[in-house]
């Protein structure tokens, strides 16, 4: 399959999530069913800044999972089949922080699908920023009906 780009506009038709929790600025690759990267420009206006931390912002890491959550959705929604459905979290393993991410970052996301059974899917996930790896580990989710979510 061809490889994609997607901005913002097209990334909103794929991905229900709208602000304040759409976490992904854009898609730089995207190969339906099999992977995607993507950008989020980490930035101080972010609203969870004002409580983690003041004086010291870090990108919660749980909202790093989410960004790459999202772009592994975005791989797997965009196939054709699973366009109207949700991608819902179903699990994480082996995930590990390596460096926070502050404000200015950009956190390059990366998300390999390394398998799907039915509904049920997972992928190998990477955050880098400046081409150094800040979190990694395994993401599980489970497509559902929109209705059913």
């Amino acid at each position: 399959m061809a490889e994609e780009q997607l901005d913002i506009k097209k990334i909103l038709s794929v991905l229900p999530h709208r602000y304040p929790f759409l976490l992904v600025d854009r898609l730089t690759e995207l190969v339906p069913g099999e992977k995607a990267s993507g950008i989020k420009n980490v930035t101080i206006n972010e609203p969870f800044f004002q409580g983690h931390f003041p004086g010291e912002p870090v990108m919660p890491g749980v909202l790093i999972i989410e960004s790459l959550a999202q772009v592994g959705a975005a791989a797997a929604l965009s196939m054709g089949e699973n366009e109207r459905k949700l991608a819902v979290f179903a699990g994480i393993k082996d995930f590990r922080f390596k460096q926070v991410v502050k404000p200015g970052d950009q956190l390059q996301l990366s998300v390999v699908m390394t398998g799907m059974r039915r509904n049920i899917g997972k992928g190998k996930a990477e955050a880098k920023v400046e081409g150094k790896t800040v979190a990694s580990g395994e993401l599980w989710f489970a497509l559902v009906e929109r209705d059913q979510a």
